[in-house]
């Protein structure tokens, strides 16, 4: 059913994205980010929570952030998640009732994945997302001007970036 509604909605131009979030959960995790990079001396980054909706698509509802459920994460000036850090985060998604549908973290210049970030993926799982924004997170990071990838498996990734809101977007509205 979700396929052929995907497919209906494509073909008159209304396709849902592959994830959304509401503006108010994004803004509000986007600011934090911003402000645990300390002054932008480090990068930051947040497992993204939610669900998958009726329309097929995955809805970020929460933001947990690294250094929550590993307080080592950002020690280093940039994201190293310990495998310590798993049962915390799943026990976070059993008392939500949520899963991890993707992750974010921050970088000091533009959003293009480092060697590090294909090499390490936070999920190493085919379908996962990873949200790259810019600059710190400072202003508004919107779909279109961050990078948005999704791992493969066996070390390859898809680039969603130049997709902007067709992939994820960012509303107001439930």
């Amino acid at each position: 059913m979700n396929s052929l509604l995907s497919t209906l909605l494509g073909w008159v131009g209304l396709a849902p994205p592959k994830i959304f979030c509401r503006r108010k959960v994004w803004d509000a995790g986007t600011r934090e980010l911003a402000r645990r990079t300390l002054g932008e001396r480090r990068e930051s980054g947040a497992y993204l929570l939610g669900r998958k909706a009726w329309t097929g698509a995955y809805e970020i509802l929460d933001f947990v952030f690294y250094d929550d459920v590993d307080p080592e994460a950002l020690a280093t000036g940039i994201v190293t998640i310990r495998e310590t850090a798993l049962p915390r985060l799943w026990e976070i998604c059993r008392a939500r009732g949520y899963g991890v549908v993707a992750d974010v973290h921050v970088h000091p210049g533009g959003y293009g994945q480092s060697t590090s970030d294909q090499a390490n993926p936070v999920m190493p799982r085919s379908g996962h997302i990873a949200f790259i924004l810019p600059n710190f997170a400072r202003g508004r990071p919107r779909p279109g001007a961050i990078g948005m990838y999704e791992f493969l498996g066996a070390g390859r990734w898809a680039d969603h970036s130049k997709r902007g809101t067709a992939f994820f977007r960012v509303r107001w509205r439930p």
